[in-house]
Parts: C-alpha cells; sequence; structure tokens
C-alpha cells in the first residue's frame, strides 16, 4: 500500500509516493512525465526496498509557487523526510536522471547507486541535429513559441516516446495517453521560476565513484544515446547497455524488460 506525503521545499508542496520497506530507492522521472511512468517499477521493485517516487515542481500533483528553487535542494529534503537516513539508488530518466547526477556531485553521501536512463548531462555538447530530426525540433519551437500546447505535446510524444527517426504513432494506446496526460499537466502549469542547479557534471564525471548504470534506446536521438555511452565510459564504476525498440522512456513502453533490469543491478548491489 502507497502513502503520498506532501513535502515542504521552499513554498513548493511535493508530492511523494512511498510504497515497501527497504534500502531506499528514489524514482526521479522525465521532464515530460510525472511520477506515474514508473508505476511498473514501483510495483515491480517494492517488494524488497523502500520506493520513494516524487513529482517535482511543475508536474503531477505538486504544487509549487514561482521562485527560483534548487532540484537537487528538493531532492535532499524529500530524502531527509521519508528515506530513514540512508542513502538511496536514485534512478532517473532524462530531466530526473540530470537531478541524480547533480545530486550526485553536491551530496556523494546520499548516494548508494544510480540508474541513469538516457540522462540529461549539464555541460555536455550542443547536440547536431540530422535534417529530418532539425525538422521536428523546429515544428516543436514553433508551437512552443504558439503557445499551441496540443501540438507540442503531440510533437513531444512523436520525438521522445516514439523516438525521432520512427513512425509517428509507434507507441500506442494506454501508454500514449498516459504520456499525453503527464506532459499536458506539464505544459499548462504556470511558470515556477528558475532551476538554480550548476553542476558541470560532463567535464566531472569521473568524479562520481557509486555504482552505475545508464541505459539508453536504440531509437532514441543520437546525441543522447552518445552521451549516455560516454557517462558509461566517464564514471569509474559504471556500465551501460542499450535498450533494442525502445525510444527515450523505455518505462512507459518496455516497462517488463525495463524493470528486469533495474532489478538485475539492484541484486548485484547486494
Amino acid at each position: 500500500m502507497s502513502i503520498v506525503h506532501h513535502i515542504a521545499s521552499g513554498q513548493a508542496k511535493l508530492a511523494v509516493e512511498v510504497v515497501g520497506s527497504g534500502a531506499p530507492v528514489v524514482l526521479l522521472h522525465a521532464g515530460v512525465c510525472d511520477r506515474r511512468m514508473y508505476r511498473a517499477q514501483r510495483d515491480g521493485l517494492s517488494a524488497h526496498n523502500k520506493i520513494i517516487a516524487y513529482d517535482r515542481r511543475g508536474f503531477g500533483e505538486t504544487q509549487a509557487e514561482q521562485e527560483d528553487y534548487s532540484s537537487v535542494q528538493d531532492l535532499k529534503t524529500v530524502m531527509d523526510a521519508v528515506a530513514d537516513g540512508l542513502p538511496a539508488l536514485l534512478v532517473g530518466c532524462s530531466q530526473g536522471g540530470g537531478v541524480a547526477l547533480d545530486m550526485a556531485l553536491r551530496y556523494p553521501s546520499y548516494v548508494s547507486a544510480l540508474i541513469l536512463v538516457a540522462p540529461n548531462v549539464r555541460g555536455a555538447p550542443n547536440p547536431r541535429y540530422a535534417v529530418a530530426i532539425e525538422a521536428l525540433v523546429a515544428q516543436r519551437e514553433s508551437a512552443q513559441k504558439a503557445g499551441d500546447t496540443e501540438r507540442v505535446n503531440a510533437l513531444q510524444a512523436r520525438i521522445l516516446l516514439d523516438g525521432p527517426l520512427q513512425p509517428e504513432g509507434r507507441v500506442a494506446g494506454a501508454v500514449r495517453n498516459l504520456f499525453f496526460d503527464m506532459n499536458g499537466i506539464a505544459l499548462r502549469r504556470a511558470p515556477i521560476g528558475a532551476n538554480l542547479d550548476d553542476e558541470d557534471v560532463f567535464r566531472r564525471a569521473g568524479e562520481i565513484e557509486m555504482p552505475a548504470l545508464v541505459l539508453w534506446g536504440e531509437y532514441d536521438f543520437p546525441h543522447i544515446q552518445e552521451r549516455s555511452r560516454h557517462m558509461a565510459a566517464a564514471m569509474p564504476n559504471a556500465t551501460g547497455h542499450m535498450l533494442p525498440g525502445a525510444a527515450h522512456l523505455p518505462s512507459l513502453e518496455q516497462p517488463e524488460e525495463t524493470t528486469r533490469l533495474f532489478a538485475q543491478f539492484i541484486e548485484g548491489l547486494r
């Protein structure tokens, strides 16, 4: 049975879901989702771990006023409240992976290990897009400038859920509908202020010494795949693994395989 806490951090009330008992595992969602992207992993891992999943500012059920903030400090606040004083395995996808990496550099004693799925990496080189991908990115930017949230949502599903070079609608049904709901909430939210975190993770990757698993999808952006491979090679105790047939959000489109890989890594830590 899960319990949802509302934890104050600055002026925000972070919606934090906790289920299970044991070593803490914190699930950090992507920037187009909320904590619901990890439903399968929450259910699959909670028999032997304390699973902590929360909506960051601007997402899901979390309520936030407009103020400058630190995602790392928000994470530390959550852990101080519900992680029983123990270091946690941080699981982060995309933007959530960036938060996990920032945390590992700033507060390494809070982090026992990392699972990073197509992580954002501060300080990484700017991407260079193939012509077909550049056109899709330009369409998304145009829709954002026009304030057309439905079009932005559709394009982000096309780019991130299907994969930028895959057919539109490759991932359909309940998964696509969940994506639209999660991302739609984020797109409609009022501005929440600036994130002040600024760790140069790309340059300092060699300082991140805890065990790590880096995953990426075969259908994701080429530059994200390359960035993930770089982090797997640059962190001293990391391994990398490509997920065939997946794009940017494998926990949604390949839930069983993603959960299996997470569980296998956790078992290896024991």
